[in-house]
Formats: structure tokens, C-alpha cells, sequence
């Protein structure tokens, strides 16, 4: 299935039902006096936030959605029927907003939350409510209010505690492959991610963590170059961000210190806050030299960035460092979940 994190629709609620003009008619009674009812609501337009989506696909074809509108009023104090309300299922971790008005409307982050993004119109009077001691049969009824309209952006955000931060083919498929049960494709080619893709490590029985493969990016991306830019905004949501880089430095090839400094950039063109987000540097690929060259290696690198955070040094092929990282980060996520409920 194609991954689609962006899309525009339009909504429109239900109008109400109008009033009746309706005078009763009975036998044996020749004056009977108004009762017309009144008309129904309009149904309203509610998202629901839905854990087995995980793509917008579906809004690329369907874009205009109508609310049922409100029955009108009848006879003998009858109020029409209400409008069913339209409920449109959308994943969970979708953020919606007005186009009209640039405004926030809500963030769906929980399964079967709903957000009601469209009001249906009220039932308009029936002349029964018009009737007064100078006005014996009126002949007034007020139409239904019309239904809301809006024209939505719904913005898609992967829900994750971990988000995997790097250049192509730094090895964040492989690492996600070999701590999680997530399957990405995986070679050895840049742009191997074209989407994004979770994977739960599982620590214990009771600890496990989420962790999002988001596309590798390139330098430019924060102004839209490559596929990054369409991703960056996936890596807002996490708790902590592995910075992710190839430990040997092929010919031709940026070494580490020049990728991390250039990564850093696009992250602090593209959101300040980003930039700033908990970060630790993770060294892929060790296997490639001796454990000892490897890290002493490392710790250059650390050394020239003047890094001041955790660093680690992991082959997801030998499986060197995984146990020892994946156990940190279930821990820092721990002290931050106790830190937040305190």
C-alpha cells in the first residue's frame, strides 16, 4: 500500500430540517390551532482515529464528504428526523486543520478518539411556536440553519518513542530489522526507506518501545530537496532521536563529523525545536574493523564533534552494542514517563 501522510478534503455537516405550517384538523373541532413541528438537527462530520490505518491513501480519491441532512417538521408537534452523523475513520497520530483559517482543529492520538470537524445546522420552529393571544393561527416556520463547511488538511504524524535520524544507507532498516520484528526492505543503495515504518523492540514482558524508520534524508532537504522534507515531520512526535551514522568513511564519501554537522543543520532549518529534541549519536556498521579500532575510532569522531551526549557503537549484522543501547533507551523512556506523571 502507498504511503500518504497529507491530504486536503472538504466537509460539509447536514442542514437542519425547516419547521411546518400545520394547523390541527380534527373532526368535531372547527378552530383546531397550529402544530406544526419543528425540523431536525443536521448530522455533524466527526473523524475517528482508527489504529488499523496507517496511511491517507484512501482521502486521495475521496474528498468530498456530506453529512445527512435534518427531516423537516409534520403535523401534530412532530420534529423531523435527525441527520445521521458521518463518521470517516483516519489513522491514529492525524493532525487536522482548517485551510480556510490556518488553525490547528485537533490531533487524533488515540484509538477511537473523534474529533467533530463539521456542525450539523439546527431544525428550523414550526408555526406552533409562534402562537400567542394576538396571533391565533400563524402561518410563520423558520427554515433549518445550514450545516458547517470546512476545507481540511489532515497531516499525518507516526506515532513513535524513538525516531531514526540520518542519511541514506546509514543502516537504520538493518538496525530496525535486527532489534524488532518489523520486516523493511532493505539494500544497499540509498533511499531504501521511501516511507516511514515502526517496529516495537520488545525488552522484557513488560517493556517495549516503538521505533519509526523515516526516509533518509540529504542535504537540502528542509527546503524540499530528495523525499526528507516529507518526513521530517514524522521525528516531531518521538521522545528521543537516534542520530545514526556510517562508523567507516568510504572514498568519496562525507565522513561522520561532516554528515552529523550537515544533518544538524536541516534539522534546525526545518524546526528549532527539533534541533533541540534529546539526541544520541549511534555508530552503524563496526563490524567492518576490529571492536577495539572501532570504538577508539568513535571516540574521534566524538571527540572533533565536541558531542556531549550518549554515543554508542553497534553492527546490527554482528549484533555488537544492540543490547546494550535498546536497554538504555528503554530506561531514559522510563525516567521520562515517571518524570511526566509526577
Amino acid at each position: 500500500m502507498k504511503f500518504v501522510d497529507e491530504a486536503k478534503i472538504r466537509v460539509r455537516a447536514g442542514h437542519g430540517g425547516s419547521g411546518s405550517a400545520s394547523f390541527r384538523r380534527e373532526k368535531y373541532i372547527p378552530k383546531g390551532g397550529p402544530d406544526g413541528g419543528d425540523g431536525g438537527k443536521g448530522g455533524d462530520v466527526i473523524l475517528v482515529a482508527n489504529e488499523g490505518l496507517n496511511t491517507l491513501v484512501d482521502f486521495r480519491h475521496a474528498r468530498d464528504f456530506q453529512a445527512e441532512k435534518g427531516q423537516s417538521g409534520s403535523g401534530r408537534q412532530m420534529t423531523g428526523k435527525s441527520g445521521e452523523d458521518l463518521l470517516i475513520q483516519v489513522p491514529v497520530g492525524t493532525e487536522v486543520y482548517d485551510l480556510e483559517t490556518d488553525t490547528r482543529l485537533g490531533d487524533l492520538t488515540k484509538h477511537g478518539q473523534r474529533l467533530v470537524v463539521a456542525r450539523g445546522g439546527k431544525g428550523g420552529l414550526g408555526n406552533v411556536h409562534f402562537k400567542s393571544s394576538t396571533n391565533r393561527a400563524p402561518r410563520q416556520f423558520t427554515p433549518g440553519e445550514p450545516g458547517e463547511e470546512r476545507q481540511l488538511l489532515l497531516e499525518l504524524k507516526v506515532l513513535a518513542d524513538v525516531g531514526l535520524l540520518s542519511f541514506p544507507n546509514a543502516g537504520k532498516s538493518t538496525f530496525v530489522n535486527a532489534v524488532s520484528k518489523a520486516r523493511p526492505r532493505i539494500a544497499d543503495y540509498p533511499f531504501t526507506t521511501l516511507y516511514p515504518s515502526l517496529g516495537v523492540v520488545r525488552i522484557d514482558g513488560d517493556t517495549s518501545f516503538v521505533v519509526a524508520d523515516i526516509p533518509g534524508l540529504i542535504e537540502g532537504a528542509a527546503e524540499g530537496a530528495g523525499l526528507g522534507i516529507q518526513f521530517l515531520k514524522h521525528l516531531q512526535r518521538t521522545g528521543l532521536l537516534l542520530h545514526m551514522v556510517e562508523l567507516p568513511a568510504y572514498e568519496g564519501m562525507a565522513d561522520p563529523v561532516q554528515q552529523v554537522r550537515a544533518l544538524e543543520k536541516e534539522l534546525e532549518q526545518f524546526d528549532e525545536q527539533l534541533k533541540d529534541k534529546t539526541r544520541w549519536l549511534v555508530f552503524t556498521k563496526a563490524d567492518v574493523m576490529a571492536p577495539d579500532e572501532a570504538r577508539a575510532k568513535a571516540r574521534e569522531y566524538v571527540q572533533e564533534l565536541g558531542w556531549q551526549g550518549p554515543w554508542y557503537v553497534i553492527s546490527s549484522v554482528t549484533k555488537q552494542g544492540l543490547d546494550t543501547l535498546t536497554g538504555d533507551i528503554a530506561a531514559f523512556l522510563a525516567a521520562q514517563k515517571n518524570r511526566y506523571a509526577d
